[in-house]
């Protein structure tokens, strides 16, 4: 079986208000040309293909001409694709009957009454075992491993076998995900990797936006990550993964492809920070036909000037990069002292960051009780917008 694994794709992102369209649809284009080269058994998307539950007509409309174009690229492929935290359960679910016209098999939900719809057949190559997110709260217990039996009764010719997971696996490295631990990255928690059952010959993980394999996983367990960079943090390769199985049992070998971006995420400076002047000189000799988004990494004492923002767009005006954020690390303050934060902090960081924040502003222990319950909240919050 030959296998091109993907996830993450957060179509409708924007990043600081600036629409990403034009990248996200160059990011298709070469997933067909990829699928067209290669010509893969198999291509398997593992969640957040959308980076709102609820994706605008035309985010919508853009992901479905990219699988018809996918599909037109290798006609006798089968395309997988499984919602992530990230995704609406029914709008993968609502028009699963029309899609297999397409070989195209998408999946939102779990139904305990039909569990067989979540192991998909691929004639003379293999069994994939599809599952989309599912809040720990509603995972059926020993789901992965009742459904990898089923596999291996139904597995008389010794085909490979793929189960697909979007969850967050320990021992991942999460790095450019945000307030997140050991323990839960994203608002999903850990799973050890005996969770996710045995008897499949490779793990196709979604969730996390770095590329690589698990620890402990014996090159058999691996996140694709994201093709395209979400943060500024994610500072590394973005990729898919082509994956090919010789048979049941074998290890898999992998290859990346490296999807390209006209308009990479930048950080002025590279390591550390320096003063606002500073700054706006690294600015200023930024070359003016590269196209970027930049963030500017500034050591601040009291407060950034009222102008700043303002002064770094006058400064790119002219220039093809897009300025976005001033990321402010402030000096170590007094004891008692009240933190600021401008509207554009504000805007940039995650809940639990505000929270805690306030916390030690008035000399309380935000221990671990109270982030578990804060986290609790935001993925109950999190699991009704998908809904």
């Amino acid at each position: 079986m030959k296998l091109l694994h993907t996830s993450d794709w957060h179509l409708g992102h924007t990043l600081y208000n600036y629409d990403r369209t034009e990248e996200q649809l160059s990011m298709l284009l070469q997933m067909v040309n990829i699928v067209k080269e290669e010509k893969p058994d198999v291509f398997l998307l593992c969640g957040d293909v959308y980076h709102t539950p609820q994706p605008s007509a035309a985010v919508q409309t853009m992901f479905t001409n990219a699988l018809v174009k996918i599909h037109d690229a290798n006609p006798g492929m089968t395309i997988i694709v499984t919602a992530g935290n990230h995704d609406s359960s029914s709008k993968h679910d609502i028009f699963r009957t029309p899609w297999k016209a397409l070989n195209v098999y998408t999946v939102g939900s779990v139904d305990t009454d039909h569990l067989e719809e979540l192991i998909i057949d691929i004639p003379g190559k293999g069994f994939v075992v599809a599952v989309p997110y599912v809040n720990e709260r509603n995972m059926p217990k020993g789901l992965y491993q009742q459904l990898l039996d089923e596999v291996e009764r139904r597995n008389g010719q010794h085909l490979p076998v793929v189960l697909s997971a979007h969850t967050t696996v320990r021992g991942c490295d999460f790095t450019g995900h945000e307030n997140s631990s050991e323990y839960a990255v994203g608002g999903i928690d850990a799973y050890d990797l005996d969770d996710m059952g045995t008897g499949y010959d490779y793990l196709a993980l979604g969730h996390i936006h770095h590329a690589q394999f698990v620890q402990g996983g014996h090159h058999r367990v691996r996140y694709s990550g994201t093709p395209l960079p979400i943060s500024f943090d994610e500072s590394y390769r973005h990729t898919v993964s082509m994956v090919e199985i010789a048979s049941h049992g074998e290890e898999p070998s992998v290859r990346e492809i490296e999807i390209r971006t006209h308009r990479p995420l930048v950080t002025l400076p590279t390591e550390g920070t320096v003063a606002w002047n500073e700054a706006k000189k690294l600015l200023e000799h930024y070359p003016d036909d590269i196209e970027a988004y930049i963030r500017l990494n500034v050591e601040v004492d009291g407060e950034l000037p009222a102008e700043a923002n303002a002064e770094a767009q006058l400064i790119t005006q002219g220039k093809k990069c897009r300025f976005c954020l001033i990321n402010a690390h402030r000096q170590s303050r007094q004891s008692g002292e009240m933190r600021m934060m401008s509207v554009q902090e504000f805007k940039t960081q995650n809940p639990i960051d505000i929270a805690q924040r306030y916390a030690e502003d008035l000399g309380m222990d935000f221990d671990d009780d109270l982030r578990e319950m804060f986290n609790e909240t935001l993925r109950a919050v999190s699991e009704d917008d998908r809904k």
